[in-house]
């Protein structure tokens, strides 16, 4: 196994270059916001889709546009509206008079990065039909299913503060989502950088250094990367605690969780942090890398209960007392 391990971190050491790089082209657009990005490189490594949360102004979508075109690969931004529909994002059948037929017309979902701005504005038959293409990676027209490119990965933003116009995403869309990511106010520092640069006479320009291949052979190395027994049983331990916290001495956190965590957590908690140890240039995952990503894959699958919510006590709170309660390999 030690020498399995020597093999992967060889591997990891050579194919996770053009990584630095493309951290470093998002940094001549984005200013700070370095964990934001590492989480959205995890999410992207390993083939998850990311929901991420802040007030508006926030670069949510410029980090985005900017990741796509730094990976030169298809992109798409969708503004979702309430009047939106379906055939919107998958596309529709078109009548041609002259043949008599139908024809395919593809929607913007065809695309390698989809960029769903203010996700939560669109009603439930447009979540539906999202909900089908980042689950099964195809979508249906008419009578005919057509697969979407790889790599395929959703983006989504959502404000947290306005609620006018806005349709609570169902559990079940929230629950495919790999990661959710919160998005902070950047420092003072911080500012006064983004103030210089955004104000220049010409904005800061990145350049196409990486290629969707390139991700594509990143993501084989990332399934490859070494988990350890004890480490399964870690991550299989945080989720379990989630479903009873009793079993695992938390009885306090009982009537203030009314859904755990689902096993899909414990798989994409074990895919984040293999693409977490990747991006850290390791070829084995260590608890630290379960913890560094484990709050962004768990914070949208803990349902709180109305007493939590009468206590004041969030998802993270939770997860905070989890992590710090649950014994470390």
């Amino acid at each position: 196994m030690e020498l399995g391990i020597k093999e992967i971190n060889k591997k990891v050491s050579e194919e996770s270059l053009f990584v630095a790089e493309l951290k470093r082209e998002i940094a001549r657009v984005i200013v700070g916001q370095d964990e934001v990005i590492d989480r959205i490189l995890t999410g992207l490594l390993a083939n998850g889709h990311i929901l991420i949360e802040g007030v508006p102004g926030l670069a949510k979508t410029l980090t985005i546009k900017t990741l796509a075109h730094c990976v030169d690969c298809g992109f798409s931004r969708i503004q979702f509206t309430p009047d939106l529909l379906p055939a919107d994002l998958t596309g529709t059948l078109i009548f041609n008079p002259k043949d008599s037929n139908f024809s395919v017309h593809q929607g913007p979902l065809f695309s390698n990065i989809i960029l769903a701005d203010e996700i939560n504005r669109a009603p439930a038959k447009v979540q539906s039909a999202l909900l089908e293409a980042m689950q099964e990676r195809h979508v249906t027209i008419g009578n005919y299913t057509y697969p979407l490119p790889e790599p395929f990965v959703v983006l989504a933003t959502q404000n947290p503060i306005e609620q006018e116009g806005t349709y609570p995403l169902p559990e079940a869309q929230l629950d495919r989502f790999m990661l959710k990511i919160r998005i902070t106010y950047p420092s003072k520092t911080e500012e006064r950088s983004i103030l210089e640069r955004m104000t220049a006479l010409t904005a800061p320009q990145a350049s196409k250094v990486a290629k969707p291949e390139q991700l594509n052979r990143a993501r084989q190395i990332v399934s490859e990367i070494y988990l350890d027994e004890k480490i399964k049983t870690y991550i299989l331990d945080l989720v379990f605690a989630t479903r009873d916290p009793e079993a695992h001495k938390l009885a306090k956190l009982k009537p203030l969780i009314t859904y755990g965590a689902s096993p899909r957590a414990t798989i994409y908690l074990a895919q984040a942090a293999k693409a977490f140890a990747f991006l850290n240039g390791r070829g084995y995952v260590t608890p630290e890398d379960v913890k560094s990503i484990g709050a962004d894959v768990l914070r949208h699958r803990i349902l709180v209960s109305y007493e939590a919510e009468a206590e004041n006590v969030s998802s993270e709170e939770i997860i905070r007392t989890l992590f710090e309660s649950v014994e470390v390999p």
